[in-house]
């Protein structure tokens, strides 16, 4: 297959066609993140998706039942458009069971219920939420561009109309000393938003980004191993959830850690106890990254 590397994908879409709508993200300001920096944003021409299409069907046959869109802006796309590139996945795989891609709070808002409506009648089965935090302060110095509020909105707009919704927390992004604040409010905002998955990462600090030369340079100081599993605490702790998978197994974090809310809840919190009490040895940082 032919992409304009770095190409990123949700661990859970590790099966999937991935087919690249648009190069790079419209925002690409997160102070965390570089995974586009190198990248300018642009719109790939749809007579190149449809010879990807093709391509993949060529090279990969009937089997494929998954496809992810890419790069981390594809929903910005009009219904329109995002509606002939799922009529062509279709197409070209009739038995396609979900498509996903990543979104951000303004493009889901921007499009109505209605087209909400018809992008999961044609496919499209999930989308994945950055949310990264439940604290404005903490979002506003991420650069986010979007509030809490916004992405609540976002996300039980797109899961009213049937899509399902993925969101991540980033765990340390408040550093030290915004942790408490951080984790509570995430917590609360989750709750808020009823995710049907909700996943924890831990952040890491990347050079050449805001947030990791304010590391570096001691404006934001990291969270110790075991402050990061207190923080995760106290998010499990304030969720109030009904039927979300969670999941904190990413190989960025120290502990391993998943189950379903709220059933697993108390099983979950006390994992986390054992783990801050010493009696669960932690990942250790060779095996730990992104």
């Amino acid at each position: 297959m032919r992409y304009e590397e770095p190409v990123f994908r949700p661990p859970s879409e590790a099966d999937s066609f991935l087919l690249q709508l648009t190069l790079g993200c419209s925002h690409n300001e997160c102070s965390f993140c570089a995974m586009y920096r190198s990248k300018r944003f642009r719109v790939r021409p749809e007579p190149l998706i449809r010879e990807d299409i093709m391509l993949g069907r060529k090279v990969l046959g009937s089997r494929v039942r998954r496809a992810f869109l890419c790069d981390g802006d594809a929903f910005v796309l009009s219904p329109k458009r995002l509606l002939r590139t799922l009529e062509m996945l279709k197409m070209a795989w009739p038995r396609l069971g979900r498509v996903g891609s990543y979104a951000n709070a303004r493009d889901v808002l921007k499009k109505s219920p209605d087209d909400l409506r018809r992008l999961r009648e044609a496919g499209l089965g999930i989308l994945y939420f950055g949310l990264e935090s439940g604290d404005d302060e903490v979002l506003k110095k991420a650069r986010k561009g979007s509030d809490a509020a916004s992405m609540v909105a976002a996300v039980r707009k797109a899961q009213d109309a049937g899509i399902k919704a993925s969101v991540m927390v980033l765990i340390g992004l408040a550093g030290r000393a915004g942790s408490e604040q951080h984790a509570r409010r995430s917590a609360e905002v989750a709750s808020r938003m009823q995710p049907r998955f909700l996943s924890l990462l831990t952040v890491t600090p990347i050079d050449a980004t805001p947030f990791g030369d304010e590391v570096a340079s001691g404006a934001v100081e990291l969270l110790e191993p075991i402050d990061t599993l207190r923080e995760v605490r106290t998010i499990v702790a304030g969720l109030d959830l009904q039927g979300t998978v969670f999941r904190s197994n990413h190989a960025s974090n120290y502990l391993p850690l998943s189950g379903r809310f709220p059933q697993d809840k108390a099983r979950m919190l006390a994992e986390l106890d054992a783990a801050l009490a010493g009696e669960v040895p932690l990942r250790p940082e060779y095996l730990r990254g992104l």
